[in-house]
């Protein structure tokens, strides 16, 4: 496994991550899942407070416990639970606040390596949302923090205001719209990318092609073929998929 530095933090995250939505209900599986990745060298585990509804991090709370000290936990805030079971958009500085203590109860920990907005709109009161995180860092509950977003306006927003170290956004041999949108500006400013959907939920391996993203079916095709064509033996469809997501130098980690 290589590693890569997350931005202008200290963290030198696996190359490849762990996304724990991939998590599933069975305990033992789970645990397997989790030793496996450990065993590989990953050391990034990515999860979220609204994915389960914050069972997901109650579960990676309890595989990882034993480990915390040698894995980097990122969690996601600002997609709030209403009682009727909706979500809405929240990205007050109260309400991270308060969600980071629910999260770090969740994960078994008292900090996490990075804290990222889950989201993020232009109606945003941007400055508010940015106190929030610098606050969480000086109380030593968050080490740095970061965005998941594809609004190139909201990045632009954020990397001119504050000091967020990474930017988590969808990325992949069919969605190649980051390398005109962001990379230029984020590898200026010494900020890295980490990728999403970098085999499109399974559609550059192995599932037949559909309309995805904005993308019609014959350009998912494609852009499959393309991934089929460079995979040789020794390398599967899928590690041929996630190593394209990583060639740009500002991709930490995919």
């Amino acid at each position: 496994m290589e590693y890569a530095k997350l931005g202008k933090s200290d963290l030198q995250v696996s190359q490849i991550g762990f996304g724990c939505m991939s998590l599933r209900g069975d305990e033992k599986e789970n645990q397997s899942l989790i030793a496996k990745a450990l065993e590989l060298g990953i050391n990034y585990f990515d999860t979220a407070d609204v994915y389960e509804d914050g069972q997901n991090e109650t579960k990676l709370g309890n595989l990882l416990k034993s480990n915390r000290k040698n894995v980097i936990l990122a969690s996601k805030v600002g997609n709030q639970k209403q009682p009727d079971g909706s979500t809405t958009w929240n990205a007050s500085k109260a309400y991270i606040i308060a969600s980071i203590e629910a999260s770090l109860q969740r994960l078994q920990t008292d900090y996490l390596d990075l804290y990222q907005l889950h989201g993020g709109t232009m109606e945003d009161h941007i400055d508010e949302t940015i106190e929030a995180f610098e606050l969480l860092k000086q109380q030593g509950k968050i080490r740095y923090y970061g965005i998941s977003s594809i609004r190139p306006n909201v990045i632009r927003e954020y990397v001119s205001k504050s000091n967020l170290v990474s930017v988590m956004m969808q990325y992949s041999l069919l969605d190649r719209r980051p390398e005109e949108t962001c990379f230029d500006l984020l590898e200026k400013n010494q900020i890295n990318v980490v990728t999403r959907g970098s085999v499109a939920q399974g559609l550059l391996v192995d599932k037949p092609a559909k309309p995805y993203l904005g993308y019609d079916e014959k350009q998912v095709l494609k852009a499959a073929q393309a991934i089929k064509q460079v995979s040789v033996e020794g390398r599967t469809e899928a590690q041929a998929a996630i190593q394209f997501a990583l060639v740009p130098k500002v991709v930490a980690s995919a």
